[in-house]
């Protein structure tokens, strides 16, 4: 009698974030090259200090080269994507991997060129700021593997 019970829901405390409360996006042109979908999952918060959403890119669909002020933690849920920090090759990442963008480090990420890619992105939030948008990256750097 009143043990906690790890396999079941707490029903008296809610939700903060419930699925499906906020809005799908698309990525915009300014900071992706082609089609991107951002289902953001919550916002940071006093209690913690980042926010998470999951980014979907299409087939060649990729990020522009960008920082983060306070890092990001990315984990690949679906498909087959690519990143690359400045300076280093390409990679090329799958469900289950975690990605970490350390502080300040420029990198881009995406899908890789015939497959759609979805990770879900934990990302640090520095002064009410959690990204640091550069130059998009050009078709010959995403495909010098």
């Amino acid at each position: 009698m009143g043990r906690h019970r790890p396999d079941r829901i707490d029903r008296s405390t809610p939700l903060d974030d419930r699925a499906g409360t906020q809005a799908s996006v698309s990525g915009p042109e300014s900071n992706f090259t082609g089609r991107v979908r951002v289902d953001p999952l919550f916002a940071a918060s006093h209690a913690v200090n980042a926010s998470g959403a999951y980014v979907t890119f299409e087939p060649g669909a990729r990020s522009a080269w960008h920082t983060h002020p306070a890092g990001q933690r990315l984990v690949v849920v679906s498909g087959v994507g690519l990143t690359q920090e400045e300076g280093k090759p390409i990679q090329e990442i799958h469900p289950g991997d975690v990605i970490v963008c350390p502080p300040g480090v420029k990198h881009w990420h995406g899908a890789a060129p015939t497959t759609a890619m979805t990770h879900l992105a934990v990302t640090g939030v520095v002064d009410g700021k959690s990204v640091d948008w550069m130059e998009k990256v050009t078709d010959d750097q995403y495909n010098a593997r």
